[in-house]
């Protein structure tokens, strides 16, 4: 067994000291995550694959949570993955609430700190799905922060209003932009900072589940937010 282990080795060296290299980047420098749900339209369609930033914010030992160095604060407006604790799984949502923040809603329309944040309609074309549940699109601008949310026409979150609340130390709000169809802060409470994985800014590429997988080439390699603002 020592033997063939041995030939096997030293016939495949290269490629398995290259698999390890892969497996550690991916951990700890940069990873792609693919999309299922569509809890950040229009920002992330299903089917997205998107580039995640593993050193946005912290240095990890590779193949675990451990942080050795933090590097960045995150910010509002962020587009995060987290590996939460409370929903189980890893999750994309929009950083909302800083720690030390107050944070309400009331019928989809946020506040931070007492301020209102401004909203103006999209000329958005409709995306898939919207014929079923028929959304609007709205530009929420809060400060330097602008970015596209979806409201729906039909089926209103029963959590469009809350707060307010304070974000405590350490922790982060998260919130979808599809503010009515998205599992977020509003259910599994404040995120952890030491849950956030990394940040996102681009789509790596896009595959159509609704069409056997077909490519959207007009999202690879395309920015979020600004893939949004053109309805993409």
């Amino acid at each position: 067994m020592t033997r063939m282990l041995m030939r096997f080795w030293r016939s495949n060296k290269s490629l398995i000291a290259f698999l390890a290299l892969m497996v550690l980047f991916r951990s700890a420098v940069a990873d792609w995550n693919v999309v299922p749900s569509g809890s950040m339209l229009p920002t992330i369609r299903e089917g997205d694959r998107i580039l995640v930033d593993k050193m946005a914010y912290d240095l990890r030992i590779p193949l675990t949570h451990i942080a050795i160095a933090h590097l960045h604060d995150p910010q509002r407006g962020d587009i995060v993955t987290i590996d939460s604790s409370a929903a189980h799984e890893l999750i994309v949502k929009r950083l909302i609430g800083l720690p030390g923040d107050r944070i309400a809603m009331r019928d989809n329309v946020l506040y931070v700190n007492g301020v209102r944040a401004d909203y103006q309609p999209m000329q958005q074309r409709s995306l898939p799905g919207d014929a079923l549940s028929p959304g609007d699109y709205l530009r929420e601008r809060f400060g330097s922060v602008s970015h596209v949310v979806r409201l729906s026409e039909i089926a209103p979150s029963p959590r469009r209003s809350f707060g307010p609340v304070t974000v405590p130390a350490n922790a982060y709000l998260m919130l979808g932009d599809n503010r009515d169809d998205s599992a977020d802060s509003r259910y599994f409470g404040f995120f952890p900072r030491n849950e956030l994985m990394g940040r996102t800014r681009r789509v790596a590429y896009s595959l159509d589940p609704d069409h056997f997988y077909k490519p959207r080439f007009e999202r690879f390699g395309a920015a979020l937010d600004a893939q949004a603002a053109r309805g993409g």
